[in-house]
């Protein structure tokens, strides 16, 4: 592919109208490779009706445009101009060179821990990064779906292209997926929800003690099968982590939530923890089926599971999902 990073208002301009006076524009209008512009001007320069009217005319081409950032600009100007971010200008590229097998379907992920509050400065919580969800998100809109992100407490930049909504608790988490499931035609659970939480939160920070401290922590309520029950044609796909009788665990937990696929791995594994950059996972889907998969990175096991939601979503019959998106998602 050809990408210009950073692009003149002048090489757009003429590029627009088919000018061919210099090699760069003369390469535009032999080549057949996919072009994608990086525009980068002065703030009032880019907002001129000219160069509007002439990414219009590129874009119904087929030429791909990545926007540009707002910010101080050369010029000593601040506004909409900057040069997209290299990195971000990367990932548009690897959206554009993937197949868009999920273009068309709408994909909620969750990631991250829970943090469920014992005072206003202490809280419970786990060792999840986010690292998996956020891979997950980011492959999935390289592959041409729409990505919402439901992310816990994370240090993680949340991935280009992905709307992110942040939560905090176990509750928030929930309400957010609840809210999102109309949405979505997958459903991709890699959050690690906390199941328990204090049962009593203090308004006021616990003092320390000679005695200690006793935490009673009380159970917090599945809310997936009550979301499965409802899935029509949605995929649901969920994780187990765990760290004995790791098939035996995951099968209950796919019975016991309706899921289509789960995600298993034993964290006490070198290479498959929490706050790691590879995963070693064994996938098992509805019909009993089971793929033992080496250690692999988190984006490669991202795609390993988003190659089967594609193939679960290639499987749905395309008259029942025009019926779930009339009725506005509902699945019934």
């Amino acid at each position: 592919m050809i990408v210009i990073a950073p692009a003149t208002a002048d090489v757009i301009g003429k590029a627009a109208m088919g000018i061919a006076d210099d090699l760069l524009t003369t390469v535009l209008l032999a080549a057949h490779a996919a072009v994608a512009f990086a525009p980068a001007m002065n703030v009032h320069m880019y907002s001129h009706p000219a160069v509007s009217e002439n990414l219009a005319r590129l874009k119904a081409r087929g030429v791909t445009i990545i926007e540009p950032e707002e910010g101080l600009l050369a010029c000593g100007y601040e506004g909409k101009g900057r040069l997209c971010d290299p990195a971000a200008i990367v990932e548009e590229l690897e959206r554009l060179t993937s197949v868009a097998d999920l273009a068309g379907e709408r994909i909620v992920v969750t990631a991250g821990p829970t943090q469920e509050a014992i005072d206003p400065v202490r809280f419970i919580s786990n060792r999840s990064s986010g690292k998996m969800g956020y891979a997950l998100a980011r492959a999935a809109w390289q592959r041409g779906a729409e990505v919402k992100l439901i992310s816990g407490p994370s240090a993680l930049a949340a991935p280009r292209g992905v709307e992110r909504m942040d939560v905090v608790s176990a509750a928030e988490m929930i309400e957010a997926t609840t809210r999102a499931f109309d949405w979505c035609t997958a459903l991709i659970m890699a959050a690690a929800v906390a199941d328990f939480r204090p049962a009593v939160s203090h308004r006021h920070k616990v003092k320390k003690q000679a005695t200690g401290l006793h935490l009673e922590l009380a159970a917090i309520e599945d809310q997936l099968p009550r979301l499965a029950a409802r899935k029509g044609t949605r995929s649901m796909v969920g994780f187990a982590a765990e760290t004995e009788d790791l098939q035996a665990n995951a099968r209950g937990k796919l019975a016991r939530k309706g899921l289509d696929l789960i995600v298993a791995n034993d964290v006490t594994l070198e290479g498959a923890g929490f706050g790691v950059d590879t995963n070693i996972v064994t996938l098992i889907d509805a019909a009993g089926g089971v793929e033992n998969h080496p250690k692999l990175t988190k984006e490669e096991v991202a795609h390993l599971i988003l190659d089967r939601v594609a193939a679960l979503r290639a499987a749905v019959p395309k008259v029942q999902t025009s019926l779930v998106r009339a009725l506005g998602g509902q699945g019934r």
